[in-house]
């Protein structure tokens, strides 16, 4: 059974999720905050699976709320979707950097919704395909400081690069693209099985929460972007 926490400020958009996600086998509302504040406190209470949570809330907004609960060792498994009507939020810069585990925009489909929670139940990574490529590129690019110097031609690898093999740096490319498992596996003529100890090395090796933050390290270290080639090429 996937346990959700459902976390805005507008009973109206509440009550309309709980009533898709509660219709669904497997899946159970087990809670509904109001803010921030509320959301962190529930999450300790229901100890749910997945959260979904809204960014502009009171008291506490959802990234505040967001980075409390990823960097709680006591919810190491629960999820944060966060929720936005905007496709390049400010604030979802934020909740990217605080460990949320995917976006989605409030006008998503209800069975995209759904799908959506089960596969960050399932340790997916979920950024809407309206969103993913912009708020990533712009993500790494603001946290890019001005050259004081001309850069030079040649920049050095990134040091995070150096602690994984090559077949690992294929992997960790092709995960910033936003594949599954099972596409990487297709892509590199490998067994489903071995593609998911790749990663999971991966997030030792790095880090990472969850493959959300993989695909930024991807776009950090350089492997992903918009003139990046292919992946063993």
């Amino acid at each position: 059974m996937i346990r959700v926490l459902l976390a805005d400020d507008q009973a109206l958009v509440r009550a309309g999720f709980r009533v898709l996600l509660d219709a669904e086998d497997g899946i159970e509302v087990v809670g509904e905050a109001v803010d921030g504040e509320d959301a962190v406190a529930l999450a300790h209470r229901t100890r749910p699976d997945v959260v979904l949570m809204d960014i502009r809330m009171p008291r506490l907004d959802g990234l505040q709320a967001t980075a409390a609960l990823t960097a709680d060792p006591d919810l190491a498994a629960t999820r944060v979707v966060v929720l936005t009507t905007f496709e390049l939020d400010e604030y979802v810069f934020g909740a990217l950097r605080a460990g949320a585990s995917g976006f989605l925009l409030k006008d998503i489909e209800p069975a995209a919704l759904i799908e959506a929670v089960r596969t960050v139940a399932d340790g997916e990574a979920l950024l809407s395909p309206r969103v993913t490529r912009r708020l990533i590129e712009a993500f790494v690019a603001q946290d890019e400081p001005a050259p004081a110097v001309p850069v030079p031609a040649a920049a050095p690898p990134d040091v995070r690069l150096s602690a994984l093999t090559p077949r690992e740096r294929e992997v960790l490319a092709y995960v910033g693209r936003g594949l599954s498992n099972s596409e990487i596996a297709l892509s590199l003529v490998l067994s489903p099985l071995t593609v998911k100890t790749h990663v999971s090395r991966l997030f030792l090796k790095l880090g990472a929460r969850d493959r959300a933050q993989l695909v930024v390290t991807a776009y950090e270290t350089g492997l992903v972007g918009p003139t990046a080639a292919r992946p063993g090429v």
